[in-house]
């Protein structure tokens, strides 16, 4: 059954890969013959966040991804270098995603992603540890009130006892 599972996880991420390459690739594309720096540069970033979805989802699957869209942008980096000329912008997010082994960018992005999922826990954990405190504060009160009006209906009840057998015995 796992088998299955997993067979069908993998073709469903190679399909989603495919698309996803596809429509990257014509969004870089269409910026490119557009001659649009900024919208270059938003793609790139889309194109950073995608990664960042496909590690989390599938490590394998993000360099696939990765190797595609580097191969594309090392094609076309005349064209692209003709259009955003000295934008140091596009140049690092181009840089960035290019001038690595898809492995490691998968590599490096997984290492962000983990520290931000450790910083996340830690958040988590202290948050949880507040709430138990403070449940255990609100039943120690609780408990302390409930002792306190436990306490007082007893006094009542001997106190009334004690009238009672004074005037059985008439004093």
């Amino acid at each position: 059954m796992k088998k299955i599972l997993l067979a069908v996880m993998a073709v469903a991420a190679i399909g989603f890969t495919s698309c996803n390459n596809k429509t990257t690739i014509a969004a870089l594309t269409e910026q490119i013959e557009a001659k649009d720096a900024n919208k270059f540069q938003e793609v790139l970033a889309t194109v950073k966040e995608k990664i960042a979805e496909l590690i989390k989802a599938n490590p394998e699957t993000a360099k696939e991804y990765v190797a595609k869209v580097q191969g594309f942008l090392k094609e076309n980096a005349d064209k692209i270098k003709a259009f955003a000329g000295d934008n140091a912008a596009i140049a690092t997010a181009v840089a960035a995603i290019t001038d690595v082994e898809p492995a490691a960018v998968v590599n490096g992005l997984l290492e962000q992603v983990g520290d931000a999922a450790e910083g996340a826990k830690d958040a988590a954990v202290d948050a949880v540890n507040d709430q138990v405190d403070a449940a255990k504060g609100a039943v120690k009160d609780a408990a302390n009130d409930a002792k306190d009006a436990a306490k007082e209906k007893a006094n009542e009840a001997i106190d009334g006892a004690a009238d009672a057998a004074k005037k059985g015995l008439g004093l």
